[in-house]
């Protein structure tokens, strides 16, 4: 299924969403991020006909807090973060934000826990991941066992291209 993603990143907020082509389903997410481009907060929403789920995540100290609601039901859910603090948002500008992450403290390789949201039931979960230089301009990711994409970037941190082992595939337009 075809799908657009468009992000806005101005100063400390990224705003985003992803649609799907056909059905119209959308996947939106609003990140304030601190100086070092940290998620701090986190509000997550997606729309699928006439459901509606969202989710407010906060990084309180080691974990990354919120809550999940639907219809009438609100869940309160936590994920442990990483060493680094990275979160991935299930948009690719979170990919992007975790490899320049990598660069700016000098490394080719990592491997850390990241607080990933999950697509379907916005519930956040701590995940080991990992990512390597291929070459200056392409990365090997691992967002988890068995999953792996290949992400090409340019010098200025975005993402030209991203395809998954699936045959998923995410191309800079724009």
């Amino acid at each position: 299924m075809a799908a657009v993603e468009e992000v806005t990143l101005r100063g400390g907020l990224l705003t985003g969403a992803r649609r799907a082509r056909t059905s119209g389903d959308r996947h939106e997410v609003e990140a304030e991020l601190d100086t070092d481009g940290l998620v701090r907060r986190l509000r997550v929403r997606y729309v699928r006909g006439v459901f509606t789920r969202s989710a407010a995540y906060e990084a309180v100290d080691e974990l990354f807090e919120g809550r999940v609601g639907a219809g009438g039901a609100k869940q309160l859910v936590s994920a442990k973060l990483g060493r680094y603090r990275e979160v991935d948002g299930d948009l690719v500008i979170f990919r992007a934000l975790t490899i320049t992450h990598i660069i700016a403290r000098g490394q080719i390789r990592w491997t850390g826990r990241v607080a990933t949201i999950d697509p379907s039931s916005l519930v956040a979960v701590s995940r080991k991941q990992s990512c390597r230089r291929l070459d200056p301009q392409t990365w090997s990711y691992e967002s988890g066992m068995g999953d792996s994409e290949r992400i090409e970037i340019d010098g200025q941190g975005r993402i030209l291209r991203r395809r998954d082992d699936r045959g998923t595939e995410a191309v800079l337009v724009g």
